[in-house]
């Protein structure tokens, strides 16, 4: 992994948000990375939970200022930054008033998913790429977690396949178990159509887990089993994909990440 670069994608990094799986491979997955070598920029939103003044988080202002368009609306674009104490590793976070403003990060306090989820998904999407872009840091490998992340493999393989700083940026999925806990709103595809991704997205009719997951495996080039509970219909995608797939038990032995990526994607 020697200098090589890898961007880690999640919905979840500790120490912002409490402790879950995908949390803490959030953060001790691109620690590995460092320890090998590489070189490592993490993205999640800015939920209004976190304490920006705990955690030292800064407005970047020549990454900020950017309108995003999303269903036909501009929504300003906010990037905030800060460093894991002790650790090499930045974090940039994706803000935005009308988004991340509230006090929970997916649901709401009953656990019913939040209608704008989709916007939110979209606009994260567009906003990290944008961003990387304006840092003009290309990627070798580019490590998506969660179905937050889960439209990041289509946009990355339409809305941005000509730009350049992607060209050699290799996408790989880590695929958990089902926690999203209801449907999107069913007017996704007509939001990422409006993008003019031209792609057939009669398969998010009604945008569940496993929708979203096989939407990412069919436009990753690896795949992930971060659990040991991911439903068979998405387990059967991942198999018939004929894509360089790391199993969850696999996943536990120390290094193992770097030896995928070393093996399969670099």
């Amino acid at each position: 992994m020697q200098n090589k670069k890898v961007l880690i994608i999640s919905s979840e990094v500790i120490p912002y948000l409490p402790q879950t799986k995908r949390s803490i491979n959030s953060f001790k997955i691109p620690k590995s990375i460092n320890d090998a070598g590489g070189q490592t920029r993490i993205f999640m939103p800015r939920y209004g939970l976190i304490n920006e003044r705990r955690h030292q988080l800064h407005e970047v202002i020549r990454l900020s200022g950017m309108n995003l368009v999303i269903n036909d609306m501009d929504m300003p674009l906010i990037i905030k930054v800060a460093s894991i104490p002790k650790e090499r590793m930045q974090v940039y976070f994706i803000d935005n008033e009308e988004y991340f403003k509230r006090k929970e990060i997916l649901h709401d306090k009953d656990g019913t998913l939040f209608p704008d989820n989709d916007e939110r998904m979209i606009f994260f999407t567009k906003g990290v790429i944008e961003t990387v872009k304006k840092l003009n840091w290309s990627p070798d490998i580019i490590h998506l977690h969660g179905w937050f992340t889960s439209l990041f493999p289509l946009y990355m393989k339409t809305y941005f396949a000509q730009d350049p700083i992607f060209e050699q940026s290799k996408i790989v999925s880590s695929i958990y178990p089902d926690d999203l806990g209801g449907v999107l709103n069913t007017q996704l595809k007509d939001k990422i159509a409006f993008d003019q991704i031209e792609e057939d997205l009669s398969s998010l009719a009604t945008p569940n887990y496993e929708q979203l997951m096989q939407l990412a495996v069919a436009h990753s080039d690896g795949l992930i089993l971060a659990g040991e509970d991911v439903p068979a219909t998405v387990t059967k995608a991942i198999a018939a994909s004929n894509k360089p797939v790391m199993s969850f038990q696999d996943s536990q032995a120390e290094d193992a990440y770097v030896n995928f990526f070393n093996t399969n994607l670099l």
